[in-house]
């Protein structure tokens, strides 16, 4: 199954090292976290990354910052494992609170888990989906609601923005005096339908993580919220971050142009939640890949046993020839 076309983006890409505007990125696996300068000597860090990789982290932020300058907060953009993994540790390791939208609460706070995620998208991150959980996670009284009204806790300059489709309470962040965006998972930078993209991280826009995305509407009604923003620069929970002056339109276009998968779970009906979590969901859609792997296996099989006989035969006809 196809998902959005993905569309080129013909601004300038960020490097990682690049810290004129105070935004770190930390690439870890095939995710971003973020951490945000906001002060001469105050930060932030958007979202925690994947399992066990703390320590990647506190190395960042002791080169960054300085081994005894925790951040003002941890925000949470989403609450989905590779995005919230190390967020307990790091919260005790630092003694700061971490705040997520109230509508996601319910999946950090053990209350619930996320709705299954739908493989059947396809693409390169479908068949890696099969592996991941979609289970939730207890901060207890370390994850604290959002301020109401866009406010970022330790971080005046920047705002909060209601982005829900991928989760029920997905956020991004927006700063207006240089219009720099982190979309988080709200939309991505790199295709991850291609096996091919994943590895060079060619940059263009393209959908939210679509096994994981489960209110398509809702998701392409945040991709327009943001594009009407007009940012200079994008950073997404997935690919490389890019900015200048075509970014805008480059977005508004893939707005337009917004198209979910055709044929998955989520893709005509979304799940149902609320400040309780999870209702309900679509019943789901047959999957083949087990079945298509099983008779790729046996084709292979197949073909390996009647190679092998070919063989065979020809050397008893060679055998049969030797005087």
């Amino acid at each position: 199954m196809r998902t959005t076309p993905d569309y080129p983006v013909t601004s300038e890409r960020v490097d990682s090292k690049q810290t004129r505007d105070g935004v770190h990125r930390l690439y870890i696996g095939f995710v971003n976290v973020y951490l945000v300068r906001t002060g001469r000597r105050r930060w932030i860090l958007v979202d925690t990354g994947l399992p066990h990789t703390s320590e990647l982290i506190l190395r960042r932020a002791a080169h960054l910052f300085g081994a005894d300058r925790p951040p003002e907060a941890i925000i949470l953009t989403h609450g989905h494992f590779d995005h919230s993994s190390n967020a307990l540790a790091l919260a005790r390791e630092w003694r700061v609170p971490v705040f997520a939208h109230r509508l996601e609460l319910p999946y950090l706070t053990g209350q619930s888990d996320y709705p299954p995620q739908d493989p059947t998208v396809g693409g390169a991150l479908g068949v890696m989906s099969r592996a991941f959980p979609h289970s939730g996670i207890d901060l207890g009284q370390h994850v604290i609601e959002l301020p109401e009204h866009g406010v970022v806790p330790g971080a005046r300059e920047w705002r909060w923005i209601f982005t829900p489709g991928h989760t029920a309470g997905h956020i991004s962040l927006f700063r207006e005096r240089d219009r720099y965006l982190i979309a988080a998972d709200a939309l991505a930078t790199v295709n991850q339908d291609s096996p091919l993209s994943m590895f060079n991280l060619r940059t263009v826009f393209s959908v939210p993580p679509a096994p994981f995305t489960t209110d398509w509407d809702a998701a392409r009604d945040s991709v327009g919220r943001l594009a009407d923003l007009e940012p200079y620069t994008v950073a997404a929970g997935h690919g490389r971050p890019v900015r200048g002056r075509n970014v805008a339109l480059d977005l508004e276009n893939f707005a337009e142009h917004f198209t979910p998968p055709e044929g998955g779970r989520y893709s005509d009906e979304p799940a149902v939640t609320d400040e309780r979590g999870l209702i309900s969901v679509p019943p789901p859609v047959r999957d083949t890949f087990t079945r298509n792997l099983v008779l790729g296996g046996m084709l292979v099989g197949a073909v390996a046993l009647g190679a092998n006989i070919a063989l065979r035969r020809s050397s008893a006809r060679d055998d049969s020839r030797d005087p």
